[in-house]
């Protein structure tokens, strides 16, 4: 059974934030460790559109996420609290995020795109030509870089997909380059 097939079953046909029933797809919730239904949700694509695209929120439309917070899939819950974090200054959103309690996997995954932090504190990844990287993005390297530690060396061109960040330092992000998680220095890539 597909992925969007199992999604549908789970969801009702629905949309796992607002119950919309059109223009439904399924949604991975980054960053993924094993890219499956518990990594991902059904959503509609209004819902889609305001999460990647921060700034854009109605906040009416999220009020939905008071029932969507409580449901029992995980992936569902983690969209939810990070919507409910950049939401947290209209006042009732952060009344909600107080109500939720995760276990320290899931609140680490929660927060792994940096939603929770306050702005001021968060840490900034840049590539080389100063483009802002997100969790889950794909860069290309720019030079040839040898693996500390290995004989491989990542040549100049080599695509990284679904990125991950440190958030100790603005200079580093992992990624799989033959197969293996490395450690890559964020002024060797440019997002693609």
């Amino acid at each position: 059974m597909t992925i969007e097939r199992e999604l549908s079953k789970r969801s009702g046909s629905k949309c796992e934030l607002c119950a919309a029933t059109e223009n439904l797809k399924v949604y991975e919730v980054l960053p993924t460790k094993k890219a499956g239904t518990d990594e991902a949700i059904m959503a509609c694509s209004t819902c889609i559109d305001q999460i990647e695209n921060p700034g854009t929120e109605d906040l009416n439309h999220w009020r939905c996420l008071n029932d969507s917070m409580w449901n029992e899939n995980t992936a569902v819950q983690v969209v939810a609290w990070r919507l409910l974090s950049r939401l947290r200054s209209a006042g009732w959103p952060q009344e909600l995020i107080d109500q939720m309690y995760f276990d320290e996997d899931t609140l680490a995954w929660a927060q792994a795109t940096g939603e929770g932090e306050d702005v001021e504190n968060k840490v900034i990844h840049r590539d080389v030509n100063g483009v802002i990287l997100e969790v889950g993005d794909s860069v290309v390297l720019i030079k040839d870089l040898k693996v500390k530690g290995s004989s491989i060396v990542a040549k100049q061109g080599t695509s990284v997909r679904n990125i991950r960040l440190d958030h100790d330092n603005a200079e580093y992000i992992e990624g799989k380059v033959d197969g293996q998680t490395i450690v890559i220095i964020t002024q060797y890539v440019k997002k693609l």
